[in-house]
């Protein structure tokens, strides 16, 4: 099995130069924890608890159909001061789908997920849709990846491949959905300890970090 915890440079290369992989001109041991692909039942809830067990914040990257079928859960994000980001409405393909369908389907899931922020499914998207999609969204792809939605995952070394990779600026993704939770709730507390106990601080992701101006 192949692990690509660390984004490949070709990946940063294919999306263009206007998709964040990670935060710049970090100095301190700041770290953005973030979610993808819920709200789901339960396990989202489960992720709020250990966050706040921790007394962390993170990013959720959101599908909007989900939104709309568990508002109180979306809810429940943001009344614990975490942030919110667009994933589509549809966690649609951006590599597969005609740009006008896919603008389409970020600004329906924007009717309930009201965030600069953006991150296209599966990591993908062409360099011409980065260009567009830029002049509304900050892009948000990601510096280290938990790979917790594979079956049949070593989670030992994916947990040791990301603690041995992370550094200040540094974007990481989990998901919060079905697929992911078993490997999720296996690596997500102790990924937080490691780097609790290592003198990282977790922070937010906010779209005035990619437009300073």
């Amino acid at each position: 099995m192949g692990y690509y915890i660390k984004m490949p440079k070709i990946i940063k290369e294919l999306t263009g130069r206007y998709v964040f992989c990670n935060v710049p001109n970090v100095h301190e041991k700041t770290i953005y924890l973030t979610f993808d692909d819920g709200p789901t039942e339960n396990i989202t809830q489960w992720i709020l608890e250990k966050l706040n067990h921790y007394d962390i914040k993170a990013t959720f990257f959101c599908i909007g159909k989900n939104v709309k079928e568990l508002p109180n859960i979306y809810q429940k994000i943001l009344d614990n001061n975490h942030a919110t980001g667009n994933h589509t409405n549809n966690h649609l393909n951006g590599f597969k789908t005609p740009f006008k369908l896919y603008h389409e389907n970020i600004k329906e899931a924007e009717q309930v997920i009201k965030s600069s922020l953006f991150r296209p499914p599966y990591g993908r998207i062409k360099p011409t849709y980065s260009y567009r999609i830029r002049k509304e969204y900050s892009i948000i792809l990601w510096s280290l990846l938990s790979m917790d939605y594979k079956q049949n995952l070593n989670t030992q070394k994916s947990l040791d491949l990301l603690t041995k990779n992370l550094e200040p600026g540094s974007i990481i993704v989990f998901h919060d959905s079905l697929k992911a939770e078993n490997n999720m709730k296996i690596m997500l507390p102790q990924f937080i300890e490691y780097a609790l106990k290592n003198d990282f601080k977790f922070e937010i992701l906010k779209h005035e970090i990619f437009n300073p101006n």
